[in-house]
């Protein structure tokens, strides 16, 4: 697969709907420990494909889609 940016990535879009979606559910959530932590993990997904698919080699990219996933499972 071809691309030029990672925006281009239907991933990278739907993840970055997530974070707002979870931001936008959470919103006024009084549990601040779990909002955050939730928020954190949301941004972390798109903001981790975005890095990775930045890197110079496979391996790093690959890396930083496990670290994403992982994101997306917390």
């Amino acid at each position: 697969m071809s691309y030029t940016s990672f925006e281009d990535l239907e991933v990278w879009k739907r993840s970055a709907r997530l974070a707002v979606k979870v931001y936008d559910v959470l919103r006024e959530c009084r549990d601040y420990g779990l909002k955050e932590q939730m928020t954190r993990a949301a941004v972390s997904i798109a903001s981790n494909i975005a890095e990775g698919a930045e890197k110079d080699s496979r391996s790093a990219y690959l890396h930083f889609l496990h670290i994403a996933k992982g994101s997306a499972a917390e």
